[in-house]
């Protein structure tokens, strides 16, 4: 999508953006003018497939949980795109176990992407926004962050993590660079699980969230006034607040 005469480029990362939530916020920022750039792991096609929606946006493969992996994809990103104005970590792991039964390596598995990767791509971001203009950053958290989910107590120490993370960053960063956060609830993609079945009955507005609609919040964090930083928004439907 060109760009206006004039106008800078805004040039984002969306990290896990081949599928799912990741994919709708690549496709709504390069609607909304942004300059994408496409993360992924292991999921080249789909990759491939969310960057042709926008408009063959350059692509870059990494493993979040490696931090010498996060470097290379931040310098490739520096070199073959540009130095980024906006980061939006949307990357995670999710997964289920009775607390009793967790171990190290399941522990390990969730915090290596969920939490480590977040700081890390939060600090090499950063490097790049504070040698131009500034910038902002967009963590995407999650309900399991704000509210306990008895199977998932690895998971929410993570999510809750982002989210003091967040608050951490939006300080350390300031005033140059803000940091806020985005906790995404119920969305449509996980209604077929019984478990979501239940936290839908329970959402006030009655129904699953639409990735759409955890985009829509990702984009006002990136144009809100700088005024705002160290916020987290549930986009929940309410269900946060029960």
């Amino acid at each position: 999508m060109p760009l206006p005469d004039g106008e800078r480029p805004r040039r984002v990362l969306v990290t896990g953006a081949a599928k799912r939530i990741g994919r709708a916020i690549v496709v709504e920022l390069f609607r909304r003018g942004f300059q994408v750039a496409i993360h992924y792991n292991h999921s080249r096609d789909e990759a491939l497939e969310a960057a042709s929606e926008c408009g063959n946006a350059p692509i870059f493969q990494a493993d979040l949980s490696r931090v010498p992996e996060i470097r290379r994809l931040f310098r490739e990103i520096r070199d073959e795109f540009g130095p980024l104005q906006f980061l939006v970590n949307n990357a995670a792991r999710f997964t289920r176990f009775d607390p009793l039964k967790i171990e190290e390596s399941d522990w390990d598995d969730i915090h290596s992407v969920n939490l480590k990767a977040v700081f890390f791509c939060c600090q090499e971001a950063a490097r790049q926004m504070t040698d131009g203009e500034g910038g902002r950053i967009v963590n995407i958290s999650s309900l399991g962050g704000i509210r306990p989910w008895a199977e998932h107590a690895h998971y929410c120490a993570s999510k809750a993590g982002v989210i003091m993370l967040t608050r951490a960053l939006a300080k350390a960063f300031a005033p140059r660079i803000t940091v806020n956060s985005v906790a995404p609830g119920v969305i449509l993609a996980s209604e077929a699980e019984p478990e979501a079945a239940a936290m839908i009955k329970a959402t006030p507005v009655k129904r699953a969230g639409k990735p759409e609609e955890v985009a829509e919040a990702v984009h006002f964090f990136l144009t809100a006034p700088d005024f705002i930083t160290g916020q987290v928004l549930a986009v929940d439907g309410g269900l946060s607040q029960r």
